[in-house]
């Protein structure tokens, strides 16, 4: 029987929610190391600073492994908002209702610190995700194009007030 559960930090967590964005967007994107490296880099950075008073951070378990995560970056949040970041889930359990389980999380989290605003970037493209995010109450307010990722991609913006 396979058991759902949302922790915080385990061990092996900065491997895991890596591998997994890095595996999904070399797939879908055809992004490499670099994407790969940067994800690491500012997970790693995240939680070395992580402060539960502002931040959240969950991973999704199906029997111990992580198969999901998302993340609160509420550093600045009184001041530009918080940034919802590092949201994925394992592509064998997409469509079963986790990504949505994860971000009631996140922004239940947000809402009980009393940020005023959510927002989180991502890329063009990616329908399931924005269907969900504009599920939650989410609007696009800005498209542009980037390539910070080491590849040219229509980066978009989408900020939820609270």
């Amino acid at each position: 029987m396979n058991t759902l559960n949302l922790v915080g930090y385990v061990p092996g967590a900065i491997g895991k929610i890596t591998e997994l964005h890095a595996t999904y967007y070399s797939e879908h994107r055809d992004f490499g190391l670099y994407f790969e490296s940067k994800v690491a880099t500012d997970l790693s950075e995240f939680l070395n600073r992580f402060d539960e008073a502002h931040d959240g951070f969950w991973a999704a378990t199906i029997n111990g492994g992580i198969v999901g995560s998302i993340v609160i970056d509420g550093k600045e949040a009184h001041a530009d908002g918080a940034r919802l970041r590092w949201f994925i889930v394992a592509p064998e359990y997409q469509g079963r209702g986790l990504g949505k389980m994860l971000l009631r999380e996140a922004i239940d989290f947000c809402r009980r610190a009393n940020f005023g605003r959510v927002y989180l970037s991502t890329f063009a493209g990616l329908d399931p995700a924005r269907h969900l995010y504009e599920k939650f109450g989410f609007v696009l307010r800005e498209e542009k194009e980037d390539n910070h990722w080491g590849k040219t991609v229509t980066e978009q913006t989408f900020e939820l007030l609270l």
